[in-house]
């Protein structure tokens, strides 16, 4: 269910000997009224607001003030290929699908979601509308046109988020891998769903200790909990070091985006071409109740199941995954 802005503090911290940063999610959730209160306070002050995204170095400024990091690999003349990523990782879990189709002469482009790796911690706005906006703001800066959005797990929802509220005027084709809609919690609608009980432990669990439960829930998200499966240390210490970069309070209260969602309405919004991707053995997102339910909603969607794969199907399944979004792209 899995699921940027440096300061020199941030930068030292991630560069020196510990070498692998700070990450989280959020106390103030907690508390009635406050990322409400702050949301509206941020705003209020905010100088930039109403002014258009602009792009400054690899970052992009928001509407509400907030800084995106971007980085874009290949011919700047490709068809663009949009990323955005899982919880509670970055832009860089793609990174062997960005140089795959950056090879093959895609112009490959991902950023850091507010509040996560290298993009801003504003305090604010960590919810699907909001990463919609900020994926908008994105596309606006760098004014990309007949893109192709890829969003893996809270990304996928975030994809769907960004076409449900801004059309797809300059999308061409979407992809949703291990994605989250069209909702991941147990509802009257969702009786098959998941537990509240099961997020509420994920929010303990990040409150209390989330640098080790990062590494704990790296096993699962990557199967390598499953009897026989040969356990790539590399992998888990990526994932821990991505979800470390971010904020514990965006983190924290992305829990409850990625969970409470509902994007039935999103999915149909989607007319554009839309491969829906996602492993068998998804043990964060299961395949019944999200890609096999949203390829129902989809206008023009396709599934793809991954005999075997996890939920990190874009690291431990690449060269399937590369394939398989190759073959769309040209389709």
């Amino acid at each position: 269910m899995t699921t940027h802005d440096f300061h020199p503090s941030r930068r030292t911290v991630l560069s020196g000997s510990a070498a692998l940063a700070v990450a989280g999610s959020g106390l103030l959730g907690a508390i009635p009224g406050t990322a409400a209160a702050a949301e509206k306070t941020a705003t209020r002050q905010d100088p930039t607001k109403g002014t258009k995204p602009m792009l400054q170095g690899s970052h992009v400024t928001t509407k509400d003030g907030v800084q995106i990091y971007v980085k874009q690999w290949g011919p700047q003349t490709g068809q663009p290929v949009v990323f955005s990523h899982g919880w509670p990782l970055t832009g860089d879990a793609f990174e062997d699908q960005m140089m795959f189709l950056a090879q093959h002469g895609y112009r490959t482009i991902a950023h850091d979601r507010r509040g996560h790796g290298r993009s801003s911690q504003p305090g604010f706005g960590n919810d699907l509308d909001h990463y919609a906006d900020d994926l908008a703001a994105v596309t606006e800066a760098l004014d990309l046109k007949n893109a192709v959005h890829v969003g893996h797990s809270t990304g996928g929802g975030e994809v769907a988020r960004y076409i449900g509220r801004h059309g797809v005027s300059r999308v061409a084709k979407a992809a949703l891998i291990g994605a989250i809609p069209p909702i991941m919690v147990k509802t009257d609608w969702n009786p098959d769903g998941v537990p509240m009980e099961v997020f509420d432990g994920i929010r303990a669990g990040v409150k209390a200790d989330r640098s080790q439960f990062f590494k704990d829930l790296a096993l699962p998200f990557y199967g390598f909990n499953r009897p026989g499966a040969k356990v790539s240390q590399g992998a888990v210490d990526s994932f821990w070091m991505q979800g470390m970069m971010g904020g514990l309070l965006a983190e924290y209260e992305c829990v409850k985006a990625f969970s409470e969602t509902d994007q039935r309405e999103d999915l149909k919004k989607m007319i554009v071409p839309t491969l829906v991707l996602h492993g068998d053995d998804d043990q964060i997102v299961p395949i019944a109740t999200s890609a096999k339910a949203a390829v129902k909603l989809l206008p023009k969607g396709t599934l793809k199941v991954v005999a075997g794969a996890p939920h990190g199907l874009c690291t431990t399944h690449k060269d399937i995954v590369n394939e398989e979004l190759l073959a769309f792209l040209r389709a």
